[in-house]
């Protein structure tokens, strides 16, 4: 009987775990949900204050009743964040008029070196309405950690560096809420249809 009942306790746990496992998958992907405790914690996104390509401050505050896109990169990346920011503008072409009614924004990982002005030159080949946002290492760091964005600097060989980053495209609400991350592998018309269905 004590054998018996140790090995459905065991059962019991690990089932108990798995449950509890699952469902913080779900939270941390879903990112929604009313109430405090594990929702709060599996929450994306959050308040910050940064500094646009243009050398102005800019807050979540400015994108309330936007839907938007969020991307984090940096303007020496070599190739998936020139080509995120190249669909992220090919999208916002295709919403037309509607385009106004949202944001697009590249939020850089990089401080040392995205100063606004860098961020303004770099983003001429893209869509005006794709923002660039930067600031010192302690905003860019505290932005980062509440979109739970992974990044960090690799040296080269060459003296230089480059940088390792999330490179996910989130979609946010109205209130700033994290809505799911937005599948850019598809066509601009495609992805500016369902964002549409979110403005």
């Amino acid at each position: 009987m004590g054998v018996q009942a140790s090995r459905l306790m065991v059962v019991v746990t690990a089932f108990v775990a798995g449950l509890a496992l699952c469902l913080g998958v779900i939270l941390f992907v879903g990112g929604r949900g009313s109430g405090t405790g594990a929702v709060q914690t599996a929450a994306i996104g959050g308040p910050f204050n940064l500094i646009d390509q243009d050398g102005q401050p800019f807050s979540d505050r400015d994108l309330k009743g936007k839907t938007f896109l969020v991307f984090f990169g940096f303007t020496h990346c070599p190739d998936v964040c020139p080509t995120t920011l190249f669909e992220m503008s090919e999208i916002m072409r295709q919403l037309g008029t509607d385009a106004d009614r949202t944001a697009a924004l590249f939020i850089s990982v990089d401080p040392e070196r995205d100063t606004p002005e860098a961020m303004k030159d770099y983003l001429s080949s893209f869509d005006p309405h794709v923002r660039g946002l930067t600031g010192d290492a302690a905003a860019l760091a505290a932005v980062a950690k509440a979109y739970r964005v992974y990044y960090r600097k690799v040296p080269l060989d060459s003296g230089d560096y480059t940088m390792d980053h999330t490179a996910i495209v989130y979609l946010m609400d109205k209130e700033g809420r994290f809505v799911s991350p937005f599948n850019m592998k598809r066509t601009a018309e495609v992805a500016a249809a369902e964002l549409r269905k979110h403005l």
